[in-house]
C-alpha cells in the first residue's frame, strides 16, 4: 500500500469514528464555523494547532507559513488575517513559534538557500533588531530558542501595525493577541508576549483616519 492511500484510509475510519460518536457531527459543521482563535503557525508538520491545543474542527482557524511569519505584503496571510477579524470576528489572534524552528536557524545563518532566502530575510531583520541581546548568549541552542521567541514577539508587533487589526481594536476592541512558543520536547506551549486589543504602538505605525 502506498502512503498516500493509507491516509485515505485512516480518513475513512476518522470518519466513521466520528459518526459513531456523534451522528449530527458533520451536520453542525457544514453550514457554519464560528472559531473564537486564528492561529498563525509554522508550516512544520510536527506543530499542528488543533492536536496541541486539543480542539476540535471549527474551532479554531489556521494559517501557516515557514516561521510563523505576519510580513506586511503576504497577500496570502493579509486575506486570511481580514477574513478572519472581519468576517468571523475571532476574539483572539495566536502566533506560535516553535523551539528549534528550522526557518529561524537558517536566516541565523550565512548561506545560501535559494528562493527561501527572500522570505527568511524578515528574519534576520528581526536578528538585526535583537543583536546585542542574542550575541551575548553563549550557547548556540539557547540563541536559537531566543531568537524564536523574539521572532513571535515581532510577528504579533507586526500584526498590530495593520489597519485590519487597528480597525476592529477601534470598532470592537478586539482580537487580543498573544505569542507563544511550543516545546517539542514536552508538547507544552510556553506564552512569551501578550497584546490587549487597543495596545498602542510606535505612533509611526497608527493610522488616524480608520
Amino acid at each position: 500500500m502506498n502512503s498516500y492511500e493509507r491516509l485515505l484510509l485512516e480518513n475513512k475510519a476518522w470518519a466513521i469514528e466520528k459518526l459513531n460518536d456523534d451522528p449530527d457531527y458533520f451536520k453542525r459543521l457544514v453550514d457554519v464555523q464560528t472559531p473564537d482563535f486564528l492561529w498563525i503557525g509554522c508550516s512544520d508538520s510536527r506543530v499542528p494547532a488543533n492536536e496541541i491545543t486539543g480542539t476540535q474542527p471549527g474551532e479554531i482557524f489556521v494559517h501557516r507559513n515557514i516561521a510563523n511569519m505576519v510580513i506586511h505584503t503576504d497577500l496570502n496571510l493579509l486575506s486570511v488575517l481580514q477574513y478572519a477579524v472581519e468576517v468571523l470576528k475571532v476574539k483572539h489572534i495566536i502566533v506560535c513559534g516553535h523551539y528549534g524552528c528550522g526557518g529561524v536557524k537558517a536566516a541565523m545563518t550565512n548561506h545560501n538557500f535559494g528562493i527561501i532566502n527572500k522570505w527568511i530575510r524578515n528574519i534576520k531583520d528581526v536578528h538585526r533588531f535583537h543583536r546585542e541581546e542574542i550575541d551575548a548568549i553563549d550557547d548556540q541552542d539557547a540563541q536559537v530558542n531566543r531568537m524564536i521567541e523574539l521572532n513571535v514577539q515581532e510577528q504579533v508587533l507586526n500584526l498590530a501595525k495593520t489597519s485590519i487589526i487597528q480597525k476592529s481594536w477601534k470598532e470592537r476592541q478586539g482580537p487580543d493577541l498573544h505569542g507563544w512558543v511550543y516545546d517539542l520536547h514536552d508538547g507544552l506551549v510556553k506564552p512569551i508576549y501578550e497584546m490587549n486589543a487597543g495596545t498602542h504602538i510606535d505612533e509611526i505605525y497608527e493610522f488616524d483616519d480608520l
